[in-house]
């Protein structure tokens, strides 16, 4: 098979597709490809191997020799699914590459909020240790995570492997009913808050998780919570998050997502940066260990070793 990779440079240095190049007779790769390139760079071809390059059905009607999209991803909402059902085309996703990167990431952001890292590291970056009547500065109320209660959204493979972590330093996990999910007999987000000192998202991005930590419900944690999102953005109410950190109705937000990625036009958390806030913003950077990356592309090539449907 003659398989096209559309946008490698989202591996990452370092990857080696060997593994991929076994799998087919001829593998084009290109670093990056702008939507209106695709059809370009995949006519001919058999595979288009694509992490977040869009497949619309109009690109998809325009490629007649296509059987089969490999996604270096998860999530598949690059892919017109539709109209690849249509024309026969298998669409084939990852999943579980990067459990361990992930779940890291999630735990330091937990510790640095808890521990109110950006807002000591501020206080030394200005100077404000040297001016300390005695030894050390304590102007930032800590919280010790043993014996505290960590609500997760998503009990999958991810979410699963952060309570463990969790669990490991003493704190009590609990796990919330999937959004949207009428016969999931588990207590709803919205009945754990109240009892929340941490809440971790780990599910799927949907019309019944969109927003899912908004106003009303942030309204009703107490203000030493913490919320992480290694999710996906737009789960949080990002604005209604923010106004409670400046007020002092929640103890700390971090956040590996945004609505839109990359935020060529800003965000107003991106912003906040520069406040004396317990805020994290990272750039989607959760998921980027060489292990995890070069997981991608292991699993990958076992999507081509699978034979297509007749």
């Amino acid at each position: 098979m003659h398989a096209v990779i559309l946008d490698a440079a989202s591996l990452g240095d370092g990857i080696d597709l060997s593994p991929i190049r076994e799998r087919v007779s001829r593998l084009d790769v290109h670093d990056f490809t702008d939507r209106d390139e695709a059809v370009a760079r995949l006519e001919g071809a058999q595979v288009a191997i694509v992490n977040k390059v869009v497949l619309d059905a109009e690109t998809l009607a325009a490629l007649p020799h296509l059987r089969l999209i490999c996604v270096l991803a998860t999530g598949t909402n690059n892919i017109a699914m539709d109209e690849a059902e249509r024309r026969g085309i298998e669409v084939r996703n990852v999943a579980a590459y990067g459990t361990a990167s992930v779940a890291q990431h999630t735990l330091m952001q937990l510790l640095a909020l808890a521990n109110r890292l950006p807002r000591y590291q501020r206080d030394v970056a200005e100077g404000r240790w040297g001016k300390s009547p005695f030894f050390c500065l304590m102007d930032h109320t800590t919280l010790q995570l043993e014996g505290k209660r960590l609500v997760i959204v998503g009990q999958g493979e991810l979410g699963t492997r952060v309570g463990e972590l969790a669990g490991a330093f003493g704190m009590e996990v609990v796990f919330a009913a999937r959004p949207g999910a009428e016969q999931d007999a588990r207590p709803t987000l919205a009945e754990l808050v109240p009892t929340a000192d941490a809440i971790s998202l780990h599910c799927p991005l949907t019309e019944a998780s969109r927003h899912l930590v908004d106003a009303d419900l942030l309204a009703r944690l107490k203000p030493s919570a913490l919320v992480v999102n290694c999710a996906r953005g737009g789960m949080i109410d990002e604005i209604a998050a923010l106004d409670a950190l400046r007020e002092g109705r929640l103890g700390g937000l971090a956040v590996d997502v945004l609505p839109e990625e990359p935020p060529r036009d800003g965000h107003p958390l991106i912003d906040a940066l520069s406040e004396p806030l317990n805020l994290i913003v990272t750039p989607h950077s959760a998921w980027i260990s060489p292990e995890a990356r070069q997981r991608i592309v292991e699993l990958t090539a076992d999507n081509l070793s699978r034979p297509l449907r007749d």
